[in-house]
């Protein structure tokens, strides 16, 4: 019997699906806004907001080329058998990740289990609040700041051969330059 993909284990994952980064393609947000009307179809009522965060929504730096969606509900709709059966209907996966109060739902598109890939989707749907939603806020700094944006790309290409085969390890060795950016944001908000 075949695995699935949500039965595959951290190995196979940063072995199948390795952090590759690619030049910025303005076709990203056309991508995202075909995909934002398929979700809002599916299972609009219940969205408060649907937003491409994530290094492809940043114009002109590398990126690995997913489409990442930050998907806003209510608190009381977490974990709702409506929205998860909605968005498997359009061809996602869905992990539960629970815990330590910072619940939300991830849901992927695009990958195959003999490691081709499709156009790769990754959401992450969360209450109003939750700290994913902070993806945002860093978007929209990063794209007000091109210097900054560069340096992310910089850290990120650094990290991506380090990394190849360790995607989380890619993604926490960033936590410092993302902490740092919201600190600037934070700062800036106050002045």
């Amino acid at each position: 019997m075949e695995k699935r993909l949500e039965e595959l284990t951290k190995q196979e994952w940063d072995t199948l699906f390795p952090v590759e980064l690619v030049e910025y393609n303005p076709r990203w947000k056309l991508t995202f806004d075909t995909e934002q009307q398929k979700i809002i179809e599916k299972i609009g009522a219940k969205v408060i907001r649907v937003e491409h965060v994530g290094s492809t929504s940043i114009p002109n730096i590398y990126a690995k080329p997913y489409i990442d969606i930050s998907i806003e509900i209510s608190k009381k709709d977490l974990f709702n058998d409506v929205l998860i059966s909605g968005l498997t209907a359009l061809g996602y996966h869905y992990f539960r990740q629970a815990g330590n109060g910072s619940d939300y739902m991830v849901f992927v598109k695009g990958y195959k289990l003999n490691g081709d890939k499709a156009q790769i989707f990754h959401i992450h749907m969360c209450p109003s609040g939750h700290e994913m939603l902070n993806q945002i806020s860093f978007r929209d700094y990063l794209r007000a700041h091109t210097k900054r944006a560069k340096e992310y790309e910089q850290l990120k290409l650094d990290l991506a051969s380090k990394f190849r085969n360790d995607r989380v390890g890619y993604r926490m060795a960033k936590d410092g330059f993302v902490e740092e950016t919201m600190k600037l944001i934070e700062r800036r908000g106050k002045a």
